[in-house]
């Protein structure tokens, strides 16, 4: 999620309108709605200082804001925060251990699921080794194309079926 889209999507979480927000970042009123509506739509990109003050108006941290650095410990928590926030992913507890799941009130769960058990078979695969761990990352890498199981890949009609509806469309037209 860009950091315009995590600005709406906190500020609306939050009950605010852009001009409000935009007075609370520092914008003159005359112009606060329009300067976060910029922002918001991707048309500008605060810089790092804007940033910042957006934040102290959404109460919020900066990093909640921007698009998360999964090389730091704090980035992979704000990535998972964006996951929860747009999958409904789940931290929860299983046998004392905290683990991350779907959340079953999710829009998304079906879709993810799927995912989530190609994955899983893949995964066990290589456990079990009945692939190696360079088949595995060539799977992952190259998910969606390398998915057995069809559910995600674009399925091209044959050269026949191809030609018999060009046919039929010729006939039609005629």
């Amino acid at each position: 999620m860009a950091i315009g889209e995590r600005i709406r999507f906190i500020r609306n979480l939050r009950g605010m309108t852009q001009k409000w927000l935009g007075i609370r970042a520092g914008f003159p009123e005359k112009t606060a709605d329009i300067r976060m509506a910029q922002y918001e739509s991707g048309t500008r990109v605060p810089k790092e200082d804007l940033t910042e003050k957006i934040a102290a108006a959404l109460d919020v941290s900066s990093a909640a804001l921007n698009v998360p650095d999964i090389e730091s410990y704090v980035g992979i928590m704000h990535t998972l925060f964006a996951l929860e926030d747009l999958y409904g992913l789940k931290i929860d507890e299983v046998d004392g251990e905290p683990v991350i799941r779907l959340s079953k009130n999710s829009q998304e769960y079906l879709k993810m699921v799927e995912m989530f058990l190609a994955w899983q078979k893949q995964a066990e695969k290589w456990y079990n080794g009945e692939i190696t761990k360079e088949e595995y990352d060539e799977w992952r890498y190259k998910f969606p194309e390398l998915d057995v199981s069809g559910m995600f890949r674009k399925i091209e009609p044959s050269d026949e079926l191809d030609d018999l509806l060009a046919d039929e469309l010729m006939k039609n037209r005629k």
